[in-house]
């Protein structure tokens, strides 16, 4: 019971969010100066529906219901939908018609390795920025490689390594502020390879979630490629789970992740050929994952700020990626979003159509 009250509390309250401007809500500065935890607890009639809040954090934003704001992860659920359906809860964690449905077959990284290759020598690679000039004319880029002058640029790298860019000028100290407070969840990934799905023969799906239990993972998913072979399962460990986890040796964690899949497909998960594990914190042009957590506080002061450009209306300086999308924020299709907006702002700035 607890479970359906905080899910249809959390249906209904984020239905009333506008996600292009979630501080106009009426009640915006009281659910954004308290956690989403609290937010629930007040409302709940045992800790059953915190718990699952907690687990769908974990692997959603790489945080807990304490570390955001009631107001942001409303807003959250209500952006994973578009302009015509309204997001859901349900959407934003469900696998067949929702957020967890689809992948790449070979892998994500082919999106860039196509799109360089379309590119050629226009990729630089290995060269990080290290100061934006903007001025009357055009943008000079700084890096590791050189200096790179152009009539606009468009950055897209995590708000909060934006922040670590020298600017001339510098960002509008609002801007600043915000962008240096969307910091990443932490979240790791963790898969372990076997000769063949096992699971699939006793009629299970591979997917679970785990209350906060002592086990790392949070949620798990069957993650065989489409050739049927091998077998793979996928865990998160994310928030509480990766605080509690993270600092422990790789062989005493990945023997805790293994357990965690025992529990829910058996004990043959506990003999893998293969064992991998990505912490997103460790790489440093993300430093976590998968998305940016905003505290109580932060939407309602800074948020207005989050995609503002940079010289008025006619910047030579656009913001991108999934962070600046206002549905499915945090997902590959807010990226896509965001950079069709982008892409639209740099044309138009040019003269062209938008």
């Amino acid at each position: 019971p607890d479970i359906a009250l905080a899910t249809s509390r959390l249906g209904r309250t984020s239905g009333e969010i506008d996600v292009t401007a979630p501080w106009e809500h009426p009640d915006a500065h009281r659910l954004d100066e308290q956690s989403l935890a609290t937010w629930l607890r007040r409302g709940a009639i045992g800790s059953g529906g915190v718990e699952l809040v907690e687990v769908l954090l974990g692997s959603a934003f790489g945080a807990a219901a304490s570390e955001t704001s009631a107001l942001s992860a409303l807003a959250y659920i209500a952006g994973a939908g578009d302009e015509i359906h309204r997001g859901t809860l349900d959407r934003m964690i469900s696998v067949a018609g929702g957020a967890q449905e689809s992948r790449f077959v070979g892998g994500s990284q082919l999106i860039s390795q196509r799109m360089a290759e379309g590119l050629g020598d226009d990729v630089t690679l290995g060269a990080p920025v290290r100061r934006i000039e903007h001025h009357a004319t055009g943008v000079t880029v700084t890096t590791d490689a050189g200096a790179f002058h152009g009539d606009q640029v468009i950055v897209s790298v995590p708000p909060h390594l934006a922040a670590e860019i020298e600017w001339s000028p510098t960002l509008p100290a609002h801007q600043d502020a915000l962008f240096r407070r969307m910091t990443f969840g932490t979240l790791m990934k963790c898969e372990a390879v076997y000769e063949r799905p096992f699971w699939r023969e006793d009629g299970l799906s591979g997917q679970g979630v785990f209350r906060g239990d002592g086990h790392p993972v949070c949620s798990m998913f069957d993650n065989t490629p489409p050739s049927g072979s091998p077998g793979i399962l996928m865990g998160f460990v994310g928030g509480a789970g990766w605080r509690r986890w993270a600092p422990r040796s790789a062989r005493q964690r990945g023997g805790a992740v293994l357990q965690s899949f025992a529990r829910v497909v058996g004990p043959a998960a506990l003999a893998p050929v293969g064992y991998f594990e990505k912490d997103w914190t460790a790489e440093r042009w993300t430093r976590g994952g998968p998305t940016a957590v905003l505290a109580p506080g932060v939407l309602t002061t800074l948020g207005r700020w989050r995609d503002r450009p940079l010289g008025g209306p006619h910047s030579r300086v656009h913001w991108a990626g999934a962070e600046h999308s206002d549905y499915w924020n945090g997902y590959m299709d807010g990226a896509v979003r965001s950079g069709q907006m982008a892409a639209s702002a740099a044309i138009a700035h040019s003269g062209g159509p938008s």
